[in-house]
C-alpha cells in the first residue's frame, strides 16, 4: 500500500532504542520508552502561504529526524508501526558524524 501524506504532514518509521545501557544492562520492552528518533519514509508536498503558493518542506524522504515525545498521530501500516507529524513537530535533522562519514 502506497501513503502520500497531504499538505506539510510527513510519515516517519521510528527508529529502534538501544536494548542495553552503557553500563551493559538490557532494558525489556515493557521499560523502554518509545523513540525520539525516526526516518522519514513519505513527506507531503509542502503548506501554502499566505499568497497561496506551495512552500516546499525543509525535510526529505530518507532523513533522520528528531521530534517530541507526544508528537504525531500513531498509525499502523501492513503491520508496521508508523507516525504522521507535521512538519512544525519536527524539532531537527540529524547528519551523519564524522565517524559514519569515514565508514561510508
Amino acid at each position: 500500500m502506497k501513503f502520500q501524506p497531504l499538505h506539510d504532514r510527513i510519515l516517519v518509521r521510528r527508529l529502534s532504542s538501544e536494548e542495553k545501557t552503557k553500563g551493559g544492562i538490557i532494558i525489556p520492552d515493557t521499560a523502554k520508552e518509545k523513540p525520539q528518533e525516526g526516518e522519514v519514509i513519505a513527506a507531503g508536498p509542502g503548506a501554502r502561504n499566505e499568497q497561496g503558493q506551495l512552500v516546499a518542506l525543509d525535510v526529505k524522504v530518507g532523513d533522520r529526524v528528531l521530534f517530541g515525545k507526544w508528537s504525531g498521530t500513531e498509525i499502523k501500516m501492513e503491520g508496521e508501526d508508523l507516525l504522521i507529524l507535521k512538519e512544525a513537530d519536527v524539532l531537527g535533522v540529524l547528519e551523519n558524524s564524522s565517524a559514519e562519514r569515514q565508514v561510508a
